[in-house]
This record gives C-alpha cells, sequence and structure tokens, in this order.
C-alpha cells in the first residue's frame, strides 16, 4: 500500500503565492507519475499540473506560466508552487501518485480571495 498525504493549502489573497506539499511513503519501488489535481465546488476534478519520473511536465492551460511543479524522486515528493493566484484557482488539491496503481491523498484546501 502507498500512502499519499498533502500540505501547504490555505487562504491568500489574489495575486499571492503558496506551495504545496505531496509525500508518497508505503510499498514504493518506483513512482512513474504524481500530478496534482483540483476540483472545485460543483465542479469535476481536473488535472493542474503532472510530473513523469524522467522530470516531463504537463499544465492545465489555465496555469501555465503561473504554477510550477518540481519532485524530489529521491524523497518520494512532489511540490507545486502557485503563483500570481486568482480566484478561479479556489478549491480542494488532490496529490495522485500513480506506480503498479493510482494512489491518492485526502486534498488540501486553497482559497483565493479577491
Amino acid at each position: 500500500q502507498v500512502q499519499v498525504v498533502e500540505s501547504g493549502g490555505g487562504l491568500v489573497q489574489a495575486g499571492g503565492s503558496l506551495r504545496l506539499s505531496c509525500a508518497a511513503s508505503g510499498s514504493i519501488f518506483s513512482i512513474n507519475f504524481m500530478g496534482w489535481f483540483r476540483q472545485a465546488p460543483g465542479k469535476q476534478r481536473d488535472l493542474v499540473a503532472g510530473i513523469t519520473s524522467s522530470g516531463t511536465t504537463n499544465y492545465a492551460d489555465s496555469v501555465k506560466g503561473r504554477f510550477t511543479i518540481t519532485r524530489d524522486n529521491a524523497r518520494n515528493t512532489a511540490f507545486l508552487q502557485m503563483n500570481s493566484l486568482k480566484s478561479e484557482d479556489t478549491g480542494v488539491y488532490y496529490c495522485m501518485v500513480t506506480t503498479t496503481s493510482n494512489y491518492w491523498g485526502q486534498g488540501t484546501q486553497v482559497t483565493v480571495s479577491s
């Protein structure tokens, strides 16, 4: 089993920054993919940013140029640096870790006030 824990959410004013962390632990041989997903109230959960084991990244169009995803393979950890936050970035942010299966964390709330 793999456990995934997110941290770093909170309340921030529009234009501000937050840094989210995702730590995976447990029976991990290798992590192929780590991704951050966002779920706004009443909406589906969508991919915000993802990173492969080789460092290839992809971003949702709405966050390109503002968010940066990185990972520390040695520590099975991923980070999401979020700058120039907007009210539409508000939601619960979930980390997903892919080994032989997908594992999800409990989520961390990000609220951007305008």
